[in-house]
């Protein structure tokens, strides 16, 4: 009871209780001391801690916002993809929960061994084949199979996919995910064992109009490998990383060697746009500076320095006067 928080109404009814004598004070010490049992179903272990799978949820949230513009810019119209929930089931339950007729991609990806599975509901699949079609993204009352054709575009459509996923997963591991085969009836998948602990990350995706779910399924077995990297300890340590020694000195190299557009600036002038598409060779400008004023350095956009002009050898050149005070980006 310790460890409850208690509702304003249960309050009074427990206080009502103590008042008429239905319950004592002793009773509730007594159901206090009582050892609580929690049940277990070894069938549902947990293989990841609640730790593994924030990180789990942050990684499949960026691939969520990669896939929500990739997707629109591939069937040309709104799309909006999200993270619904993030658990840990067996995977006969997950075979359980979706469609007997369903389109699943089977993608591998290596170094990591094992199989992904990306589950998408039929009327989100017939969507999508609708607006690559050129329609306008209708779903049939009726779902068949898809003929060859159809199956082709959407094999090109979930293999470039997975791109995205590459670049969610590049702060835990480098992974190369490629579409191994495209299945209907989840009842012929044989990935793993039914009792095996899965991790499915469930999206809410809307497609114009249409909307519907996708569901990715990640066994243990693959993620075994790298468990260690989705504490948030590993997440700290990698955000925290300094670079080596070596890496300024490269970095500073390569700043050393960048080069800028230096500019002289004589001076300037305004005119009308007639006088400006009647000039000829041999026109004198008139410009806001004396033949002895200093002229101005700019480095890029920014003026540095004022100069005074010359001549070295046989090449027209500028000598530095001073630094101009105030002159960086964030002055301007």
């Amino acid at each position: 009871m310790s460890g409850d928080i208690l509702s304003q109404n249960e309050i009074d009814a427990l206080l009502s209780a103590l008042s008429t004598g239905e319950m004592s004070a002793d009773d509730m010490k007594q159901e206090e001391g009582t050892q609580k049992i929690k049940v277990y179903d070894f069938k549902r272990a947990l293989r990841f801690s609640k730790d593994q799978i924030r990180s789990l949820t942050r990684i499949h949230e960026n691939f969520a916002r990669l896939l929500t513009t990739y997707f629109s810019a591939q069937l040309r119209t709104y799309v909006q993809l999200n993270v619904a929930s993030v658990d840990q089931i067996p995977f006969e339950e997950f075979i359980r929960s979706i469609p007997n007729m369903t389109l699943i991609n089977i993608f591998e990806v290596p170094p990591l061994e094992g199989n992904i599975l990306m589950e998408v509901n039929p009327n989100i699949a017939y969507s999508m084949l609708d607006r690559l079609m050129g329609g306008v993204g209708e779903i049939p009352g009726k779902v068949d199979n898809l003929t060859e054709i159809e199956m082709k575009i959407m094999t090109n459509l979930f293999e470039r996919s997975f791109d995205n996923l590459r670049e969610a997963w590049a702060g835990i591991t480098d992974i190369n995910p490629f579409l191994k085969e495209i299945e209907v009836n989840p009842q012929f998948l044989q990935m793993v064992s039914p009792n095996e602990t899965v991790v499915v990350i469930s999206f809410n995706i809307i497609i114009g109009e249409s909307s519907g779910m996708i569901n990715i399924c990640i066994p243990h077995v693959v993620l075994e490998p790298i468990v260690p990297s989705l504490s948030v300890r590993y997440w700290m340590q990698t955000n925290k990383k300094e670079p080596t020694s070596n890496q300024s000195m490269q970095l500073e190299k390569r700043l050393k060697q960048t080069q800028l557009p230096i500019v002289a600036e004589l001076g300037t002038g305004r005119m009308t746009v007639e006088d400006f598409l009647y000039l000829q060779k041999g026109d004198v400008l008139s410009l806001d500076r004396k033949v002895d004023d200093p002229l101005t350095i700019k480095i890029g956009d920014i003026p540095k320095f004022t100069a005074q002009p010359g001549q070295l050898k046989s090449r027209m050149a500028v000598q530095i006067i001073e630094t101009l005070i105030g002159g960086d980006e964030d002055d301007e």
